[in-house]
């Protein structure tokens, strides 16, 4: 017969037996007598106050800490100090009207007709032909004839333009991810793109974007935005009069719109002295600073540097808080410092995005060259990740301004018009630059794909009024400090030439042959690290050997022969 899987036969009188039967059977009666003595042992035990701990390990602890705290305080709002600020609103822009795009169908029509007809005399046939009319430029996409070569079409630009009469004519041969050829051709009247237009837009007000930039109108008309963050670093260039002022303006109007002041900083660089003064006003409130600065907006090219190089220390310190806090981005380490995970005991707290603004990079290089280049170098190499961003102008494209390894770490260009093909080629890698109309017409690069926009238009009334407005708002103490550098030039004040370097007299004697102080030559000459010729050089200077620090220039030799320098040395033993 089937029995159940718990019961066992037993094999005497095949009658199923239970489990207590069964230790019953087979247990001896001392086994069970201790087991029910053990019972009634338990069951009779006094009662006692003593509670079970149970311990928990430090992550536990930690966590349960974290949502306490975040059940008290909720997360950590770094806008609270602000609390009362408000963004600027649209009416601070000016309103130029009807911003929608006048089409002139006689206009397309002429343009059409004389693109087929030019073509046709070089025996190109056209299957089919359509325009998209943007600001500035409409885009004609013709699909020619099978085995029309496309390169034969591209050689035709100037015959082209010679046909149309029309200055600017660009051919993209083929279109990217289309099967067509584009024939830009300017509008005999323009449109004029306004901020106030852009920053209306859906697109703008509704972006999710952490830094996010309305800059103008692509050719389709619709309103082009890209996020800063994910640039990460922006290169401009443009002859002068073609609108590069005006899209940094565009650029820093965007972002005092969509974001508080808790959230990004302004490292403001004009040479110029005059283009970004405007926005001294709202220093308080977005710029950032070195420690001893009276004003946030730097025109001097010796206060660049150290700038440059507080920005790297800064950028350190930063990557040592992320380091600690176990996160890859400031994104990361911001959202963990909101919801309380990160202790401001230990050194944590919110980081802003600052982003560094060179309105004339040309001049910065002539002047300071590589003391300029390196920082700026390192900092486009390491700063994305910690939300350093770098925004970087200048009149002349030329490979001595903007050299290989600041083109290799800013992969997003803006080109505005330039003078020459070889200009357009150093800045985008391709031309095309040396055909815009000038006016705010631009070529924007990311990666292999040229789009051409219409810059936004803001004047600077318009940002006098943004600047006043935000101004006139509660601010914080001060602007923001960032770290302090001490340059070459104050190092060398607490040296003690009674702990020179055993290389002392060596280096003394190379300067004075070679009648040329600087730390790349004691570098070479002795073959020693960039600290160690440094130290040497700062005690020279301490032991009136060397003159003292002069920016880019090398150092003033004091002891023209090495009588003089054995004099001196004598006298410091």
């Amino acid at each position: 017969m089937n029995l159940p899987d718990n019961t066992i036969k037993d094999s005497e009188n095949e009658e199923p037996l239970d489990s207590k039967a069964i230790i019953r059977k087979y247990l001896s009666p001392e086994v069970l007598d201790a087991t029910n003595k053990k019972k009634e042992d338990l069951h009779n035990a006094p009662e006692t106050n003593l509670k079970i701990k149970i311990e928990q390990s430090e992550e536990e602890k930690l966590e349960r800490t974290v949502s306490k705290v975040l059940e008290d305080f909720g997360e950590y709002d770094p806008k609270l100090d602000l609390g009362a600020y408000q963004y600027p609103n649209l009416e601070l822009l000016r309103d130029y009207g009807d911003a929608s795009v006048n089409i002139d169908e006689r206009e397309l029509e002429e343009n059409k007709y004389q693109i087929v007809e030019t073509l046709s005399h070089y025996k190109i046939g056209i299957d089919q032909i359509k325009a998209t009319i943007g600001p500035t430029v409409t885009l004609y996409e013709i699909v020619p004839e099978k085995g029309v070569r496309i390169s034969k079409i591209k050689n035709l630009e100037d015959d082209i333009a010679l046909s149309l009469s029309a200055l600017g004519i660009r051919i993209i041969a083929p279109i990217p991810g289309k099967g067509t050829i584009g024939i830009e051709v300017p509008n005999k009247k323009s449109t004029m793109v306004p901020m106030r237009a852009v920053i209306a837009s859906q697109k703008f007000q509704h972006s999710k974007m952490s830094l996010p930039i309305a800059m103008g109108k692509n050719i389709s008309n619709e309103t082009f935005i890209f996020d800063l963050t994910k640039m990460p670093h922006l290169l401009m260039a443009g002859a002068t009069g073609q609108g590069k002022s005006v899209g940094l303006n565009a650029i820093l109007t965007s972002l005092l719109y969509k974001k508080h002041p808790a959230e990004i900083k302004f490292v403001l660089v004009d040479p110029k002295k005059v283009e970004l003064s405007l926005f001294s006003k709202i220093e308080r409130h977005f710029l950032a600073k070195l420690p001893d600065s009276e004003e946030a907006i730097i025109t001097d090219n010796k206060k660049v540097i150290n700038t440059l190089n507080s920005l790297c220390i800064e950028m350190d310190n930063r990557y040592e808080l992320l380091k600690n806090a176990g996160s890859r981005n400031i994104t990361e380490y911001n959202e963990k410092f909101k919801t309380r995970k990160l202790n401001p005991e230990n050194g944590h707290s919110f980081l802003p995005y600052i982003v560094l603004v060179v309105d004339e990079f040309a001049d910065l290089i002539m002047t300071a060259g590589k003391e300029v280049e390196t920082p700026i170098a390192r900092l486009a190499q390491l700063a994305r990740a910690i939300g350093i961003h770098l925004i970087i102008a200048t009149q002349r494209p030329s490979v001595n301004v903007i050299t290989g390894i600041i083109k290799a770490n800013f992969p997003a260009r803006i080109a505005f018009r330039v003078t020459s093909k070889v200009d357009s080629r150093t800045i985008l890698d391709s031309q095309g630059a040396e055909q815009l109309i000038g006016k705010g017409d631009m070529l924007f690069s990311q990666g292999s794909d040229l789009i051409r926009l219409q810059c936004a238009f803001v004047d600077t009334p318009e940002v006098e009024n943004i600047t006043e407005f935000i101004g006139s708002q509660k601010a914080y103490p001060d602007a923001h400090i960032l770290p302090e550098y001490v340059g070459e030039e104050s190092a060398s004040a607490d040296v003690d030439l009674s702990e020179r370097d055993v290389l002392f007299k060596e280096a003394a004697e190379i300067v004075v042959v070679a009648q040329q102080g600087s730390t790349s030559l004691i570098q070479r000459k002795l073959k020693l690290g960039y600290n160690r010729a440094g130290r040497l050089v700062d005690q020279l200077e301490n032991a009136g050997i060397l003159g003292s620090f002069e920016g880019s220039k090398a150092r003033k030799v004091l002891v023209t022969d090495l009588e003089s320098l054995n004099e001196i040395l004598k006298n410091l033993e």
